[in-house]
């Protein structure tokens, strides 16, 4: 059985929400290698594979397993990984956190589920079977504006009780929300920002760090940020912060992941392609996010 305990420990920093590099339109392994390799050299703090930013809506089943697992064998055991294995089925769910167990990640992340808008006595029920027929630790990720639901501080204090329930990923944009759910889950339990902008402010109130779309760009400037976090030296996080808000705005001017494929192309790092209903940035968008990149000295 998976150490929760030691897990949530280590789920803290820089956490990249990592794109899938896609070539012709299936999943460019070599490239994806490549980003991995380069996000540990890059002092990234861990791993978060086929979350929407890895365009987990569009992957087939094979390509999201082969992904996660390609992940986890690429990493061996440097820095955790957190596979993402959300669904709006609770099968469809217990198929991918059983599967991120079988291939060794370190922990799962379950979206609440979208469109069917279960309740909060319901989203209880998805968690506690997915809990309990599973031992991977599990990473609840809270994005009201993706799932149309928003799961309550309540229920999460009832889901935190579960042993191998050791966190959240939190997007709902209230900075307020991590102050509750520190009292309310108790210190153990791993509070994550899941919004860049303001990732510095929601560690001031309590998180461990980000599940980030900017560190696809800029890994070791958001490495050095959350760090500081970390260390207590907000005067430095903030220095950070100025410096990569340009490219946290930029990063979402056009819809996930469009904006961090270009920036990646230009890095030489992976095409720009993404699968539809998502696609290319406009050259405004384009042209916004060169400017934020050549201000982090990324480029020219």
């Amino acid at each position: 059985m998976a150490d929760s305990t030691n897990i949530a420990s280590r789920l803290r920093g820089s956490f990249v929400a990592l794109v899938t590099p896609l070539k012709r339109d299936s999943v460019d392994e070599d490239a994806l290698k490549k980003l991995i390799e380069w996000h540990i050299e890059n002092g990234t703090h861990g791993l978060v594979p086929v979350g929407t930013t890895g365009e987990s809506p569009t992957l087939t089943h094979a390509e999201h397993e082969r992904v996660v697992a390609l992940t986890v064998e690429t990493v061996a055991g440097r820095i955790p990984v957190i596979a993402g294995a959300g669904s709006n089925s609770t099968a469809e769910a217990m198929s991918f956190v059983r599967h991120a167990q079988d291939v060794g990640a370190d922990a799962a992340l379950v979206v609440t589920p979208y469109y069917n808008k279960p309740n909060q006595r319901m989203l209880i029920e998805h968690y506690r079977t997915l809990h309990d027929n599973s031992d991977i630790p599990i990473v609840i990720y809270n994005i009201p504006g993706r799932s149309v639901i928003d799961m309550s501080d309540a229920t999460m204090a009832e889901l935190a009780k579960l042993p191998r329930i050791v966190g959240n990923k939190c997007a709902t944009g209230d900075l307020a929300r991590c102050g509750q759910e520190r009292l309310d889950c108790g210190p153990g339990f791993a509070l994550l920002s899941g919004e860049d902008a303001t990732a510095v402010g929601y560690n001031a109130m309590g998180g461990q760090g980000c599940i980030s779309v900017s560190s696809n760009v800029a890994p070791a400037a958001c490495s050095a940020m959350q760090t500081a976090c970390l260390d207590g030296d907000y005067a430095t996080a903030l220095d950070w912060q100025d410096k990569l808000y340009p490219l946290h705005r930029a990063m979402f001017l056009e819809s996930s992941p469009s904006p961090a494929k270009y920036a990646l192309s230009l890095l030489g790092l992976c095409s720009e392609e993404v699968r539809a209903p998502i696609y290319p940035c406009t050259d405004d968008t384009k042209a916004a996010i060169r400017a934020a990149m050549v201000g982090l000295e990324l480029l020219e």
